[in-house]
């Protein structure tokens, strides 16, 4: 059955339990869609503590990305109007066993282009990634061997994967005309981020609001994404894709560790005291080919690193 027959946007979410997923499926009840979630497992702890009770009426299916059945299964439930794709293995698992991390990330993401082909689908917003890119020519790589002298390439499986998804989108415009945008963040931070090395600001952030001790485990200057501007920019480009094949990256605020310390510190005075830095310089997560969000909603306006470590702080105090 046609998507196109429905009247309230039906969206169906992959990787709808993990952090970014539970802030779209907010943004989406927000703005009165119905959000289906398809993903290896629910959570609605997370969920509540999100959401609300609302959390409790939102449809699950539990399934394999790489399994087109389990995909037909979500879709033939009712008619899904927009997806929005979250669901990857990211840079750790991808390089310890990149066969798996392919199937999941480029073919679990084709299978899931296939599927919104021939379910009509309105509009497809999906992860892309910052690591589609590697250093610039010249740049030092994270491995220690000079970046290639003219191209700019991934530097580790899940960007090649990344990349690749990025073209098997265009194709599906191409031939297919499915609409799709896939989108860039850089560090994506807020409340509930809690896995993997660039958590730390968030991590930090509720450590101030609590009253406790913690060490981020790097340094550098990275860009930062306040969370419900990423799942606002999921549901914008999902439910406005406009015609074609669209990448664009997310604008972000650029800032030391120190800096975000020293932000912390402004809100919750004491908390420099008890929050550290360590740990390893990471490499800058900059665009060298930006394609601004602005290009697709000229009205957008990012939450300031300032306020979304307060709404962070806030959020955990409450």
């Amino acid at each position: 059955m046609s998507a196109a027959v429905t009247e309230t946007p039906r969206v169906l979410v992959t990787g709808g339990s993990g952090f970014i997923g539970a802030w779209v499926l907010r943004e989406l009840i927000a703005r009165g869609c119905q959000p289906v979630v398809f993903d290896t497992g629910e959570n609605r702890i997370r969920w509540r503590r999100v959401v609300g009770v609302a959390a409790d009426h939102i449809p699950v299916f539990v399934g394999n990305l790489a399994q087109p059945a389990d995909l037909e299964r979500a879709f033939d439930a009712a008619p899904i109007s927009h997806v929005i794709h979250l669901a990857a293995w990211l840079t750790p698992d991808c390089q310890r066993d990149p066969l798996r991390g392919c199937e999941v990330n480029v073919l679990g993401t084709t299978a899931l282009f296939e599927a919104a082909r021939r379910h009509h689908v309105q509009g497809l917003a999906w992860a892309s990634s910052m690591a589609v890119f590697g250093p610039e020519p010249g740049e030092q790589a994270a491995t220690g061997t000079k970046a290639p002298p003219a191209v700019n390439q991934p530097p580790s499986f899940y960007g090649a994967f990344k990349k690749a998804c990025e073209l098997i989108a265009q194709q599906y415009w191409l031939h297919h005309q499915l609409p799709s945008v896939g989108l860039r963040p850089h560090v994506v931070y807020g409340p509930e981020r809690e896995l993997g090395i660039s958590a730390g600001p968030s991590l930090a952030a509720r450590a101030a609001a609590r009253g406790g001790e913690y060490t981020i485990g790097f340094r550098g200057e990275l860009g930062y994404d306040y969370v419900t501007d990423v799942a606002r920019a999921f549901v914008r480009s999902a439910l406005e894709a406009p015609p074609g094949a669209w990448v664009a990256d997310l604008p972000s605020e650029p800032a030391s560790v120190e800096r975000v310390v020293e932000l912390l510190e402004q809100l919750v005075p004491g908390s420099a005291s008890r929050i550290s830095v360590d740990g390893p310089v990471l490499p800058s997560n900059h665009s060298p080919q930006t394609e601004p969000l602005q290009r697709l909603f000229p009205d957008w306006r990012p939450t300031t690193l300032r306020e979304g470590l307060r709404q962070t702080i806030e959020f955990y105090r409450t």
